[in-house]
């Protein structure tokens, strides 16, 4: 109990000492956000608020992961490996980031170059868990197909948050929500390794929130959306409760569906379903304020969160 009121408090005063010098810095060098042009009414007011602001939470809860358990005598098995793809993941988003601010446009990394780097970080997240012994259901049956699985679940909830993150704190507030879920399940399975990388990165959420919520003095970028996305994915691996993430991040999934859903009706019939997609768009253009919108994703993530911790 003591080592997870330290994470997370450890991990949120970290990351909380580092986001008003980023905030600072970007504001110094006039690097901020590039509003998509299609993108609703409102937000053009958003134009110029710095983003990349993912590097304080994978920053500030890398290190307090790092602090804590090398004071712990416990086995770390895993540990290494999602701190890898936090990292990773973290730095495919912040290369998307450093294009679009470079070139001053919303574009960042083509979509399929993107896609592909995002596999290979899966991918090689694969292979070491593979070279570590992991279990999937008795290690004999861990095979190529699962490995392929794992691939594109890391890609496609990394991409799944990264569609999530369009308003003020609804991608951290999601996220935040969904952490604390894993480290409960961690803390059931006696897996504290994993609990205390739950609680690293849900303290530094946390701290972000209080930066990020409407009206937003900094976003977290590909950086970070990519970044929590791929890491609770492998989380979810790592703890033997894939698919407990199509619930716990169930609000992701349906943000996700409602893209594909769109295109889908478009392309067969020249009409939108949605004003706009994702999802959370949609409400925007029927004037619904940010802090409603965040407000009610959350609850559906908590209510979500709970039947996924008690079904799993």
């Amino acid at each position: 109990m003591i080592i997870s009121i330290l994470t997370f408090i450890i991990s949120g005063l970290l990351t909380a000492l580092i986001l008003p010098g980023l905030i600072k810095y970007f504001h110094s060098k006039h690097e901020g956000q590039i509003v998509f042009d299609k993108a609703p009414e409102r937000h053009k007011a958003k134009n110029g608020v710095p983003t990349m602001g993912g590097i304080s939470f994978i920053l500030g809860s890398t290190l307090c992961v790092i602090l804590i358990l090398v004071n712990i005598d416990y086995k770390l098995k895993f540990v290494g490996i999602l701190l890898m793809v936090w990292i990773l993941f973290g730095l495919l988003g912040m290369f998307d980031d450093s294009i679009k601010l470079f070139n001053r446009q919303n574009d960042g990394l083509r979509a399929k170059n993107k896609f592909l780097l995002q596999l290979l970080i899966a991918f090689i997240f694969g292979i070491l868990l593979f070279l570590n012994h992991f279990n999937t259901f008795g290690i004999e049956h861990f095979s190529w197909f699962y490995i392929i699985f794992i691939m594109f679940w890391l890609s496609g909830f990394s991409n799944a948050v990264n569609l999530t993150d369009g308003l003020d704190g609804l991608a951290a507030g999601l996220s935040l929500i969904a952490f604390v879920a894993y480290a409960f399940i961690a803390f059931r399975q006696n897996q504290l390794g994993v609990m205390v990388v739950c609680l690293a990165v849900s303290g530094s959420l946390v701290a972000f929130l209080f930066w990020n919520h409407t009206p937003a003095k900094i976003f977290m970028g590909d950086m970070g959306s990519l970044a929590l996305g791929g890491l609770l994915s492998a989380i979810s691996i790592v703890l033997h409760h894939s698919l407990s993430l199509l619930i716990i991040g169930g609000v992701f999934v349906i943000e996700t569906l409602s893209v594909i859903v769109q295109i889908t009706y478009f392309r067969k019939t020249g009409k939108r379903l949605f004003k706009m997609t994702p999802i959370h768009h949609h409400f925007e253009m029927m004037n619904w304020s940010e802090w409603k919108i965040d407000i009610i994703f959350w609850l559906v993530g908590i209510v979500l969160a709970i039947i996924g911790v008690c079904v799993f």
